[in-house]
C-alpha cells in the first residue's frame, strides 16, 4: 500500500478548534514536523480537512525506505526557502497536495 507524507507548514496560532484537534490526531504539533501515513480514505479525509496548514503527497520507494520506522519526523526549513505559505501549491504556494513533488521537498528539508 502506498504511503503519504504530511508536513505541517503553518504554525499553531489562529486556527479553529476542529483544525487544532485534527492536527493533534495526526500528531503533527510543530511547524516542519512530518508524519508518514497509510494512503486510505480516513487519513486522506483528515489531511484534506487541514489542507490550509499542511502539504502532502505520495512517497517514492527511496523516501519510504528512509522513513520506514519513523513516527514523527522533525525537519529543518527547506534549503532554498519556501514558496509563499498562504497559497495552495497549484497557485505557486506551499500548501496542499503536491503529489510526487513531496519527495523533492523532503530531500531539501533533510539537508
Amino acid at each position: 500500500m502506498t504511503k503519504i507524507a504530511v508536513i505541517r507548514i503553518a504554525g499553531k496560532h489562529g486556527h479553529r478548534q476542529d483544525t487544532k484537534k485534527t492536527m493533534d490526531m495526526l500528531r503533527i504539533k510543530k511547524k516542519f514536523s512530518c508524519r508518514i501515513l497509510e494512503d486510505n480514505p480516513v487519513n486522506k479525509g483528515m489531511v484534506k480537512s487541514v489542507k490550509d496548514q499542511v502539504t502532502w503527497g505520495e512517497l517514492d520507494k527511496e523516501m519510504e525506505a528512509k522513513f520506514k520506522d519513523s513516527d514523527v519526523i522533525f525537519l529543518h526549513p527547506p534549503i532554498g526557502g519556501m514558496r509563499p505559505t498562504k497559497k495552495p501549491y497549484k497557485l505557486g504556494g506551499a500548501l496542499g497536495y503536491r503529489g510526487e513533488k513531496i519527495n523533492d521537498l523532503l530531500k531539501r528539508m533533510l539537508g
